[in-house]
């Protein structure tokens, strides 16, 4: 029994010993396929920023390189000798890198990123490498070579590229257990960029997009885990009624941002009749709004619900020395500079040593030849003798070589040819080595001078291939947009103020106001408790409802009036009150909390309304005055958990509203920011002026055209066409100067804005083609010094001239009259107000026309001389203005070149 159990005992032995855990296998065999991925697949290597296929499919290319396109299907089967993954990876890959126009020259249907069509089949389609590839990304001598798969072949470990070629194409990978995203940049600004690191200089760099748009590079964070880049297509208002997308988003196609168009349009949140796709040779996507659409709020709407806008979160993950790293597009654009300047010395070296070479053996030659040791040989019986007497023939010269003189240099000697020794020339021969010294002195010199080398190779590349690569993508900064603030009115809000319900389905009670199925409502009841709710079908808010409406959070302009009843005391407190920030479906009271307490008295007013009411006082009271009005002005503006003040002890019969009041708020304080085009009340740009509600916004364009607009914060503004902007004043006067084509002549007016609709542009100058805007200011008199030149004088001429003494004020249809007789070179603006603005225009007045028939002092008049009385002295003083940028237009001093 004994026995047996060890017999047994031992078996058991042998056989764990021979047993592996099926976990430690798993992690083994998965950490290894993990960092095959990484290594082999998904990440860019930063030494030429490709990953494995690409690098294979540029070293296949290479080998089949004859100047000629190469069918891809062919190109994908030479790859294949070196990556073992199938043709359809191979195909997409080259796909993609001809089509971001770097590295490989195209023919064919390649597809189109804009639009998301595919490429045409492999067969059909063809390739080559661009001349930029050629002149970059290839050299034998520098290459680090490995065995292909399955060792029948070499290939490169890494290719020797002499650019940051990895910041300029851009590359997404997704990996096991981390991804890579680097963006790509714009071609010239790289080689900038280098030669500024090569300076000792710090740099910025920002991505530029084949597809074009606007971005917000804010957040970008050097391309760094966590940065974000906001993209927005440039979208073109038509007219009123339509609009025009110009470039789109990157990473998105016309068809996706026609589909989140319509997929907007059908959840309400936009409202448009039609899109339509005329893309063609340039992007352009036609949107017609529905009727009664604002532009201005639609365009905003399409870049907070569609792919108009879209966020990209860049990622710079990289492999350097086998191992993925997180760094900034800015290390890795330095360490590809320092790579850059390696290989040139590299390449240098070796061009150094092919120079050396040469000039020994033509200096050997030369010996060889010159001093007849070929004759000596002659005798000579054996090889062995035959050495040793050129070497002996040379014994006298070999001080003067850079290095010892080996058997294989005499064994050359011996392999020339008698017809090249009896064509010897020893001038030509002298001139050959005086090139190869010249060319080792400039090569010399670079090397110790390897910095300045660097930089003139890389003003080569932008000399070279730098055109047609300008910027494409426009870097500005954009502001949030609030999507419940640009949200079309889809729903309507109802309520049933007995019962207590609120909601967009109920269709059948009192109509409140247009509203958006993502807005927040705000509930007033009569027993002094309000709360905000999110809009739903139908939801109760409680009974006795008295004032329903849409919520705008931190909305300081609208105020609250109340009444109400102190159920512990019987007084009638009254207050005003806002309601900036709440905590959603939270029930809030308004009251002191006291049972019995009631709202007698309340209204909403948007712009802070404080109004006159009379209170009736019950009959019964012992107040001597049962009837008085009170007036909300005098009471100040307080937090909504305020008890309020006393507005009587007597109890209240009824209050009624005996006249409506004016904003005790002021007016609004308005800034213009001219980077995006849009109003604000954030103090960014230029201050335009406090603004009461009657107020509006004065805006002249540079194509001679004026409009008058709201101040509302939805406008939105072509900032690079706008010549002056600011708070519009009803008797100020505009002077403006002008080039009339018909005259052919400068011509200066000075006029009244006579229209009052907003929201229209009307032209103030001549409408034939070549009329310019040249001046246009609202300073009461202005002064402008003009440059001129007399015909047949080369010498030019100034002049002071007063504008208006010039011509008196009249219709804004009036041409004017003429500000010189002579050819206009240039005006300069002696005095401003820091609101006038003028733009460079190219004069055509050089070739000093013949002017037609019309009268000197007037060109033309279309409108009666107006009897508006001479502008007053701006009102507004410097000190008066909130903090802010000031000005910003056309300043004391400034010149304005014609040509």
């Amino acid at each position: 029994m004994t026995e047996n159990t060890e017999e047994l005992n031992n078996g058991e032995e042998r056989g764990l010993q021979e047993v592996r855990p099926v976990s430690g296998m798993y992690e083994d065999w998965f950490l290894d396929y993990a960092s095959y991925v990484i290594l082999e697949r998904a990440v860019p290597a930063i030494e030429d920023g490709y990953k494995p296929v690409q690098r294979r499919i540029l070293h296949a290319m290479k080998e089949m390189d004859d100047g000629r396109f190469n069918k891809v299907a062919n190109v994908i089967g030479q790859t294949m000798q070196y990556h073992p993954h199938g043709d359809a990876s191979i195909g997409d890959a080259i796909v993609n890198i001809g089509q971001k126009d770097l590295l490989i020259e195209t023919q064919g249907n390649w597809g189109d990123i804009r639009t998301g069509d595919s490429a045409a089949a492999a067969r059909y389609i063809e390739a080559r490498l661009s001349k930029f590839a050629l002149e970059v990304v290839f050299n034998p001598q520098t290459t680090n070579w490995q065995l292909s798969y399955d060792g029948r072949k070499k290939e490169p470990v890494t290719l020797p590229v002499k650019f940051p070629m990895l910041l300029a194409q851009g590359v997404e990978g997704i990996a096991v257990g981390l991804s890579t995203k680097i963006l790509p940049h714009n071609f010239i600004e790289l080689i900038q960029a280098t030669i500024k690191v090569l300076q000792g200089k710090s740099v910025k760099l920002y991505p530029d997009f084949p597809t074009g748009g606007m971005a917000d590079f804010s957040e970008y964070n050097d391309g760094l885990r966590g940065g974000k880049i906001k993209v927005r297509a440039k979208i073109h208002e038509e007219d009123k009624k339509s609009l025009i997308i110009k470039d789109i988003p990157f990473g998105t196609t016309t068809t996706s941002v026609i589909d989140s168009i319509i997929k907007a349009n059908d959840k309400g949140k936009i409202k448009i009749k039609k899109v339509v796709d005329n893309t063609a040779e340039d992007v352009e996507i036609y949107i017609e709004l529905a009727p009664g659409q604002s532009p201005n709020i639609t365009i905003d709407a399409l870049y907070a619900f569609t792919d108009c806008e879209v966020s990209i979160s860049p990622n710079c993950c990289v492999i350097i020395e086998d191992k993925p790293h997180f760094i900034g597009v800015t290390e890795v654009l330095k360490i590809c500079t320092n790579q850059t300047v390696d290989l040139l010395k590299r390449e240098l070296e070796i061009r150094k040593g092919e120079l050396l070479e040469k000039l020994l053996f033509s200096s050997l030659e030369k010996i060889f030849i010159e001093n007849r040791i070929y004759r000596d040989i002659e005798e000579c019986e054996t090889w062995e003798a035959v050495i040793a007497t050129i070497d002996k023939g040379l014994d006298p010269f070999k001080p003067d070589f850079y290095r010892e003189i080996t058997e294989e240099d005499i064994v050359r000697l011996t392999e020339i040819k008698i017809k090249r020794i009896s064509k010897f020339d020893a001038f030509k021969a002298d001139e050959l080595m005086k090139r190869l010294q010249d060319e080792l002195a400039e090569v010399e010199y670079n090397l110790a001078n390897l910095v300045e080398y660097a930089i003139a190779y890389h003003e080569k590349l932008l000399e070279k291939f730098g055109k047609g690569r300008e910027r494409r993508t426009e870097i500005k900064s954009f502001e949030s947009i609030a999507a419940t603030v640009v949200a079309a009115n889809n729903a309507k809000l109802y309520v049933n103020r007995a019962e207590g319900f609120i909601g967009y389905g109920m269709k059948k009670d009192e109509f409140v106001c247009d509203c958006s199925d993502i807005d927040d409502v705000i509930v007033f009841r009569k027993d002094g408790k309000f709360q905000v709710v999110r809009i739903s079908d139908k939801i109760f808010v409680g009974k006795d409802i008295i004032h329903v409406g849409v919520f705008n959070k931190n909305d300081e302009r609208m105020v609250y009036n109340m009444i109400y009843l102190d159920g512990k005391t019987g007084r009638s407190m009254v207050k005003r009150f806002q309601v900036l920030g709440v905590t959603r479906d939270k029930e809030y009271d308004l009251t002191k909390g006291e049972r019995g307490s009631k709202v007698l008295y309340f209204t909403a007013n948007p712009n802070g309304e404080a109004e006159l009411v009379t209170i009736y006082l019950t009959s019964g009271c012992k107040a001597r005055v049962k009837v008085f009005d009170f007036d909300f002005s005098e009471i100040e503006i307080k937090g909504r958990g305020a008890g309020g003040n006393i507005a009587t002890r007597y109890p209240v019969r009824k209050i009624q509203l005996k006249m409506e009041g004016k904003s005790t708020l002021g007016g609004v304080d308005i800034w213009y920011d001219d980077s995006i085009g849009r109003i604000n009340r954030d103090e960014r740009g230029e201050y335009l002026g406090n603004f009461q509600s009657e107020d509006k916004i004065l805006v002249i364009y540079d194509s001679g055209e004026y409009e008058l607009t709201s101040f509302e914060l939805t406008n939105r503004y072509e900032a690079d066409k706008i010549m002056l902007i600011e708070k519009f004043d009803p008797e100020g006067v505009i002077s403006a100067i002008h080039y009339d084509p018909d005259a052919q002549y400068h011509l200066v007016k000075r006029f009244q804005i006579e229209t009052s609709t907003m929201d229209k542009k009307f032209g103030f100058i001549s409408e034939e083609k070549g009329a310019k805007l040249l001046l246009a200011t609202t300073v009461p008199q202005p002064q402008v010094e003009v440059t001129y030149t007399v015909k047949g004088a080369k010498e030019r001429q100034t002049m002071t001239v007063d504008l208006d003494m010039v011509i008196d004020v009249k219709g804004w249809k009036a041409m004017g009259n003429k500000i010189s007789q002579h050819s206009v070179k240039k005006v300069t603006l002696l005095n401003s107000k820091d609101k006038s603005k003028a733009k460079t225009q190219t004069d055509n007045s050089d070739q000093n026309p013949t002017p037609k028939a019309v009268d000197q002092n007037e060109v033309k008049t279309e409108a009666p001389k107006s009897d508006a009385p001479k502008p007053e002295q701006a009102k507004e003083t410097k000190e008066d203005k909130p903090k802010g940028k000031e000005g910003g237009g056309f300043n004391v001093g400034e010149t304005i070149d014609l040509f």
